[in-house]
């Protein structure tokens, strides 16, 4: 594994031979224990029986119908469920084949909505630096990861960034009691300097992923930010692809903070990684207008709701809520989340641990007390990466979290419904990588 394993492929990989439960097997029989759901995707394991039991049962019948001239029990019943799961707080869903095009749906949909108001100079975006929503180009436009834009600039949207809501790296000078409210206020600042008839929608993570190494918004971040949108008809637009669909323990990552936003993306846990699938979801003040003007979102491709891959995120929303996984993540993360800070503190490198659930970050620095982080070519979080799966872990090593050059992650991610042997198990595992790769000069 190199510094290319940053979601791009590599070469030489070895070929998958099947999963089972939260193991792999490649062709030679090596096993490796998923702690990180590939990218925090597999919320389910691998090879759920009841799970592959529901999506034959529906290529049995029909793998899709072709969602402008039929609708179907799968699909039906995954949107009954999905908003039931959100509380009742949204009205629409637009279903996607990815993360990617979740997050473009949702920008589309916030033009959409100013458009249906008239309100046709609302165009512009803002987001916040050391983000990650997505490869398509309106994903990647309101995307603040250098390594993932470099290729691309030049034919990006325009977007604004505001600073990383970040309370381990707060913007210079900033305390961090003042840090919610130093952020806000930059918001407000930054929407009266752009004008805000020409802003249409701010974007953010609430618990940010791959760009930053898991990170969670400081306590009131997401309140406050929500009243700065509401202040100037700016929509709030929540990428929870990677953090939420149970994945930090509640099933949006926001009911954390109380918040519902105008429009929320979701995918990675929806489906979990059986069949690809994302959806857009729509609050009801967002979706009357559009209704009442266009009759319908001007979003959606091909696939959306692609009929055996609402039957597979059925399935696995079921048997998460059956077997009451949400409240494992919760309980048994807190512990995960402890067991390895406690296992990692013998090392001076590691500067933080932190998250929710199973969503864990783990970020290396030269020094903890200056947090001067490893430069790029150092490659450390992948050398750790490189090293666990040779042992048979998988994890998530990201780097650029700090500059968008240096800087090194680790992402644990778990199945929710790994036995408590298994995260055992990763904690030891990642401890070897750990200890391995820094001793390396």
């Amino acid at each position: 594994m190199t510094s290319r394993a940053s979601g791009f492929g590599i070469a030489g990989l070895p070929r998958i031979a099947r999963g089972e439960g939260s193991y792999l097997f490649d062709e030679s029989g090596k096993r490796y224990l998923d702690g990180s759901g590939g990218p925090a995707v597999f919320s389910l394991g691998h090879g759920h029986p009841e799970v592959n039991a529901a999506i034959t049962e529906q290529l049995n019948h029909v793998a899709h119908g072709y969602r402008y001239l039929f609708t179907s029990a799968a699909m039906d019943d995954l949107t009954a469920t999905v908003l039931r799961l959100c509380g009742g707080c949204f009205q629409d869903i637009v279903y996607t084949s990815s993360g990617s095009e979740a997050v473009e749906s949702a920008l589309k949909i916030a033009l959409q909505y100013h458009a249906a108001r008239g309100l046709m100079k609302k165009r512009r975006f803002l987001a916040r630096k050391r983000s990650w929503h997505g490869n398509t180009l309106g994903a990647l436009s309101v995307s603040d990861f250098t390594e993932r834009r470099r290729a691309f600039e030049g034919s990006l949207l325009e977007v604004t960034f505001v600073s990383a809501a970040n309370a381990y790296r707060p913007p210079e000078g900033v305390a961090s009691d003042a840090l919610t409210q130093h952020l806000a206020a930059e918001l407000d600042t930054t929407i009266q300097s752009l004008g805000p008839e020409n802003v249409a929608a701010f974007i953010f993570e609430p618990i940010v992923g791959a760009a930053g190494g898991v990170v969670p918004a400081p306590a009131g971040y997401a309140t406050a930010v929500q009243a700065v949108c509401t202040k100037y008809d700016v929509l709030l637009i929540a990428d929870e692809v990677m953090c939420g669909s149970g994945r930090s323990g509640t099933w949006r990552a926001l009911e954390h903070d109380n918040v519902v936003p105008d429009v929320m993306a979701i995918a990675k846990g929806l489906a979990g990684g059986y069949i690809p699938l994302g959806a857009a979801l729509i609050a009801p003040r967002i979706a009357a207008p559009i209704r009442a003007e266009h009759g319908a979102y001007m979003t959606g491709h091909t696939f959306s709701g692609h009929t055996a891959a609402c039957a597979a995120g059925l399935a696995v929303q079921r048997i998460i809520e059956r077997d009451s996984l949400l409240a494992r993540v919760r309980f048994a993360g807190a512990s995960l989340q402890e067991a390895i800070r406690h296992a990692l503190s013998k090392f001076e490198e590691v500067g933080d641990v932190r998250g929710r659930g199973y969503f864990i970050g783990i970020e290396l620095v030269r020094d903890r007390h200056t947090k001067a982080p490893f430069p790029k070519h150092r490659a450390l979080s992948f050398a750790i990466g490189a090293s666990a799966f040779a042992h048979g872990l998988i994890c998530y090593p990201c780097s650029g979290n700090v500059n968008g050059i240096d800087g090194d992650t680790i992402i644990i991610a778990p199945p929710y419904n790994a036995t408590d042997v298994e995260l055992e198990e990763i904690v030891v595992g990642l401890t070897r990588a750990v200890g391995s790769a820094l001793s390396r000069t």
